[in-house]
């Protein structure tokens, strides 16, 4: 603004030959013509093309060519890397034995995406650095900065990283999935959703419950390949043994060929031993497979159907009981 300002305190044709000088520094030849009336702002501009033609040619044919060169690399890079990933993603991806295609493809479809995603925009930041370089940039202070604000970064976020990659490695070994009956820390409940960086569960209460990846310590998961019931069934000590045995087996087997309970049962319940003699009860151990997920319903109709028995057989199951005697 200095330069411009003390030239316009000369005449008109000096002022023309002062802007034509400094336009020629730039290799760009102007020939302009100022109107003595400023109010107007009018001017003719003639452009020689000459000196700027032979300047882009030179850089078309050289630093053109040689980020031509870089962005179709990169491209074939960017494709090549996609095939790379998709390919390791389903090589060491944990198949769940109660998983079907479709859910296994979904998770390994999410994986792919987020590895693809992460890698195709390191690839196009380097590429864009070296574009830059092409145009004479100095990438130096760019690349120092982004270390400087890697490290701030690196600071700021670790727990949200801890929780990236951990999130990470849940999908990819397939701890648990979205319906699952798991236990996290000491919450328990259903999965409602997983993310990267989350898991959501529902209790039985319906309180939901957002646990950060990075948290997890333990997982408990009750609904993966089977569940197990697992019943402390105790009868009083006057009852016949055999004959609780016996009953048991025979419960397990009724159900076990019951069209209502056979899909959610992979074997019938049944005696396996005795687990304790108790104060006032001798605890008799239950145990069978069943379904994911399924052991809670099957216990409670085992119950249920035991009490039924118990009652037909006679067979006592004994409850506190206080004996008041009179003075």
């Amino acid at each position: 603004m200095g330069a411009l300002s003390t030239m316009l305190e000369y005449p008109e044709p000096i002022r023309s030959i002062q802007v034509e000088y400094l336009l020629k520094k730039t290799q760009i030849k102007f020939c302009v013509f100022f109107v003595p009336d400023f109010g107007i702002h009018s001017w003719y501009t003639l452009l020689h093309m000459e000196d700027f033609t032979t300047l882009a040619f030179d850089f078309v044919t050289t630093n053109g060519l040689k980020i031509l060169f870089i962005l179709i690399i990169g491209y074939i890079i960017g494709k090549i890397g996609k095939i790379a990933i998709k390919k390791g993603v389903e090589k060491i991806v944990v198949s769940h034995p109660d998983e079907d295609e479709t859910a296994e493809q979904k998770r390994e479809d999410t994986l792919t995406g987020i590895l693809s995603g992460t890698f195709k925009i390191l690839l196009w930041i380097v590429i864009g650095l070296m574009v830059l370089s092409e145009f004479s940039v100095d990438i130096g202070p760019l690349i120092a900065g982004a270390g400087i604000i890697g490290i701030a970064v690196g600071f700021g976020g670790q727990y949200l990283i801890k929780d990236l990659i951990t999130g990470l490695f849940i999908i990819l070994e397939n701890q648990y999935r979205i319906g699952d009956a798991v236990e996290i820390n000491e919450f328990a409940g259903s999965v409602e959703d997983i993310t990267l960086r989350k898991t959501s569960l529902r209790d039985l209460d319906g309180n939901v419950h957002h646990i950060p990846h990075g948290e997890i310590n333990i997982v408990t998961n009750k609904s993966q390949g089977f569940a197990q019931i697992n019943i402390n069934f105790g009868i009083a000590y006057e009852s016949d043994i055999d004959k609780a045995i016996e009953m048991i087996n025979q419960v397990g087997q009724e159900m076990f060929l019951d069209e209502k309970w056979k899909m959610a049962l992979k074997e019938a319940p049944y005696f396996k031993r005795v687990q304790e003699l108790g104060d006032s009860a001798v605890v008799l151990k239950i145990l069978g497979q069943t379904g994911p997920g399924q052991q809670w319903d099957v216990a409670g109709e085992v119950k249920m159907r035991l009490k039924k028995a118990c009652d037909a057989e006679g067979i006592s199951i004994p409850y506190p009981q206080m004996t008041i005697h009179k003075a």
